[in-house]
């Protein structure tokens, strides 16, 4: 009989919960209770097979090939099923995936995905090893990864292999993420397909080590390399600084993914490179053809508008609570302070159900700001769950605003099942704006992200580890106020002998400095001193560019079959946009992409990888036992006894505190399952008004009249608590955001006690030291802007924006004597800033 392949699945009510699945188990101590064991090991105490997991990237200019190495062994008496569910970057091309056992190594094949897991079951059926690597079919980040009938005391090495672009940030770096944090997904209800079952244990429990190393070259010098993490220092290879190596220091927390940003000298040089077909693949056919990747940095005037509608969609779920919250409060006072007259602007908040700031957009002046900065200041993460669809839905359903060019900012942690979905929408209204998407922390889903940037004409940024967000919003911010480009087109010009096919989706989006990517397939054949082009023409402001590259067609040495795979890889994905299109109705689109994922050994949503071990013929005895392996997650680690709404608890109460805790904290429907059967019951109700209201009339009735065990009065107490503890009130704010905070709408600052705080003098100073000649306001402005560049040089890319403001709103008052007033303001101030250098 065929075993179920359940490893995305929905939560089972708790008493029928897997062995397997995270547990919690607590014990009393004099110092209260300690968390004992969650998701490490099963209410057996089994250990979990999965040892370590050894990473080598290698890094040729734009592009990374990253060799993954993982060691399992069964330490049991009886044989096992060792499944780990981890993310992998949303556009990775994986292209190898095999299994050394013994001496023997087993090299997986690419099938359909059904069919795969059908030897893969049968295999194990008939006492056979098999090993089984699959793509969610929610989400193209996750992957899950099957090792089966592992005999006990044998061991086995699973090598993995993926291709990826590195994303150019806005800073220049290359951005290269291998994520090691996984979060379980929040599923909207009444969505079709089940969850993803995510195993998870803290930081600090991890049972597995990870090693990481990274190779780098380059046509161009390396500048730099920073990470989140912990790096040993960078180690040249040559004296032009073209190679470098670099590695993880030792002790990984797994507590942040790693990221790497690598910086080149002269990064904005566009390029070319052509691969060689694979010498057995059919000619005319995609591997057995030559591949082009161009690499275009367009370059044009940078011109700045001042029309737009600006939707915020800020994620107000449980997990954003906190720290991301209050600094998504402080990026959203910058964003609104640098904002241009005569745009119009909305904020919405989405959780498990969705809040909007007006009922549609609305101009921006002094009177909308201060409504929408009083509304700022009360936000909290308390509405629950993360369905974005919905207020996607919402957005789009509203017209758009005549000559005010639509630009949406995305703000979220990424925890959503329903990615596929999201990025469809997106795309369906992609011709009415551009979407600029930000994950926030670890884990934030980077198939969401990239997804809702690339299908929406925009700009993806991440927030992780020790990273600002206001920064990344204001770069993003910058893009978004360029004048739009349009009616971009691409032309080849190759030998006559020779022809071309696009296989990247048309290009919609153009930024000041940022890359642009185009895969292409040449059929025929070229002398190796033969030469190609390609321009690309757009409009910018009625004005016509164009930008030509021109490139050898021989053939570049050991790239393997790097940009083949890669090629493949976009091509997939527009094909499986097109599939969801039309439903799965149209079979030959499915089958298309069966054939190219077979071809070009690159795996999709429609296959996967297996393999079957038969060398010894030899039958595996015993029944078969499942272990999950667990993945770092955010949401493992307990109450501490020192937080303030814990302090006052009850032993007994604080002991079952962390359950409920948990849920609230949350709100993701796997979460309910740990909850004892009677509250579960009714926990989707009770926490749906506790989001809403932390107190306990606001509860249902039966709720209000009697608690199980005192369980919902507890809840209540600790909601109510923490949200006086997280109220805006107790969130610090600098010198920078209270200067900030008094700036107008127009840009302009007042002169009063208030702003003579914030610049570190009594009012009577500022005063007294004013030019006589010189207005008030214009005084107050001008020492605002003297404050910035004298005390906040390192941080001017989050107030750039709204110093523009101000020096237009100064520029419009004609003042007289401005090098007079920044001599006087530099005086009262301490500081030495050039008139020039505030614009004048």
């Amino acid at each position: 009989m065929k075993r179920l392949r359940s490893w995305f699945k929905c939560i089972l009510p708790a008493e029928k919960t897997p062995a397997t699945s995270s547990v919690f188990v607590n014990s009393s101590s004099p110092g209260g209770p300690t968390m004992t064991h969650c998701g490490l090991i099963t209410t057996e105490r089994e250990q979990v097979p999965l040892k370590s997991i050894e990473v080598e990237l290698q890094v040729r200019d734009h592009v990374a090939t990253v060799v993954s190495t993982l060691s399992y062994d069964n330490k049991e008496d009886k044989p096992i099923e060792a499944v780990f569910v981890f993310p992998l970057p949303g556009d990775a091309a994986v292209c190898h995936f095999s299994a050394t056992v013994g001496q023997t190594q087993i090299v997986a094949e690419v099938k359909e995905k059904q069919q795969a897991r059908e030897e893969y079951d049968d295999a194990l059926s008939s006492g056979q090893q098999a090993f089984l690597l699959e793509e969610s079919d929610q989400s193209p980040d996750i992957f899950s990864l099957s090792v089966g009938s592992l005999p006990p005391g044998e061991s086995a090495s699973i090598r993995l292999e993926y291709v990826t672009e590195l994303a150019v940030q806005a800073d220049d770096g290359l951005r290269f993420c291998l994520p090691a944090v996984l979060n379980p997904r929040y599923q909207p209800q009444g969505s079709e397909g089940p969850s993803v079952k995510v195993t998870s244990v803290p930081a600090s429990q991890v049972p597995y080590t990870l090693s990481f190393s990274a190779r780098l070259s380059s046509p161009r010098p390396i500048s730099k390399v920073e990470s989140s993490s912990s790096l040993d220092p960078l180690q040249f290879l040559n004296a032009e600084q073209t190679q470098a190596t670099v590695k993880l220091a030792a002790g990984h927390k797994f507590d942040r993914d790693v990221e790497l940003l690598v910086y080149y000298k002269d990064a904005h040089q566009p390029s070319a490179v052509v691969e060689a077909g694979q010498a057995s693949a059919e000619p005319g056919s995609l591997m057995g053809d030559q591949v082009v990747m161009v690499s275009l940095y367009p370059e044009f005037p940078q011109a700045v508008t001042s029309k737009g509608e600006f939707v915020i969609l800020l994620d107000r779920s449980g997990s954003m609570q906190n720290a991301r919250i209050s600094s998504a409060r402080d990026t959203l006072l910058l964003l609104l302070k640098s904002l241009p007259m005569g745009c119009y602007f909305n904020i919405y908040g989405f959780g498990s159900t969705f809040e909007h700031m007006f009922p549609k957009s609305v101009e921006y002046s002094q009177q909308t700001m201060d409504e929408a900065l009083k509304m700022v200041k009360e936000v909290q993460a308390n509405l629950g769950g993360t369905e974005i669809l919905s207020p996607l839905q919402h957005i789009y359903s509203q017209p758009c605003i005549t000559n005010q060019p639509r630009q949406l900012f995305v703000f979220t942690d990424g925890e959503v099942g329903n990615t596929k979905k999201v990025i469809d929408l997106v795309k369906k209204n992609s011709g009415s704006h551009r979407c600029f998407s930000f994950g926030i922390g670890e884990g934030a889903s980077s198939a969401l992200i990239n997804g809702l940037a690339k299908e929406g004409g925009g700009h993806a940024q991440f927030i992780t580890g020790t990273d600002k967000m206001e920064p990344k919003v204001m770069q993003s911010l910058r893009f978004a106020l360029q004048t739009v480009v349009e009616n971009i087109s691409v032309t080849w010009d190759l030998p006559k002998e020779a022809s071309v096919t696009v296989l990247s989706p048309p290009i919609t989006a153009i930024f000041q400095g940022q890359r642009s990517l185009i895969y292409a397939q040449i059929t025929g054949q070229t002398s190796e001193v033969a030469e190609g082009s390609v321009k690309v023409k757009y409009s910018l402001a009625d004005q016509d560019f164009e930008n030509q590259l021109h490139f050898s067609l021989k053939p570049a040495e050991d790239t393997g079959l790097t940009v083949h795979r890669l090629a493949a890889r976009t091509l997939i994905r527009s094909l499986e946009l097109e599939d969801r299109e039309s439903r799965g109705r149209d079979g030959a689109i499915r089958k298309k992409m069966v054939e190219l994922s077979v071809q070009s050994g690159v795996s999709s949503s429609v296959t996967a990888f297996v393999a079957m071990n038969k060398s010894d013929g030899k039958n595996i005895q015993g029944p078969l036992v499942r272990r999950d392996i667990p993945v770092p997650g955010r949401f493992c680690e307990p109450p501490s006894r020192r937080d303030p709404f814990h302090q006052a608890l009850p032993s007994r109460e604080w002991e079952r505190s962390y359950e409920v805790y948990s849920c609230l904290d949350r709100g993701i429907a796997e979460e309910k399952a740990a909850l004892p059967s009677r509250e579960r019951r009714r926990s989707n109700e009770v926490m749906c008004c506790l989001r809403r209201d932390p107190s306990p009339q606001a509860l249902p009735s039966r709720e209000r009249e009697h608690s199980d065990d005192g369980y919902i009065r507890l809840d209540t107490s600790i909601a109510k608590e923490k949200a006086d503890y997280w109220s805006p009130q107790n969130s610090p704010t600098g010198p920078l955001l209270q200067l900030v905070s008094l700036q107008k709408a127009s840009g302009c600052w007042l002169l009063d006690s208030a702003l003579a705080a914030a610049l570190g003098k009594t009012s009577e100073e500022v005063e007294k030291a004013k030019p006589a000649q010189v207005n008030q306001d214009v005084w107050a402005t001008v020492l605002a802007l003297i404050w910035l560049h004298g005390f906040k040089a390192d941080a001017k890319e989050e107030w750039e924006l709204l110093a523009m403001k101000a020096v237009s709103w100064l520029r419009a008052q004609n003042a007289p004597c401005m090098k007079e007033c920044v001599e006087a303001g530099n005086t009262v101030l301490g500081c030495k800033v050039a008139t020039n250098a505030l614009g004048f």
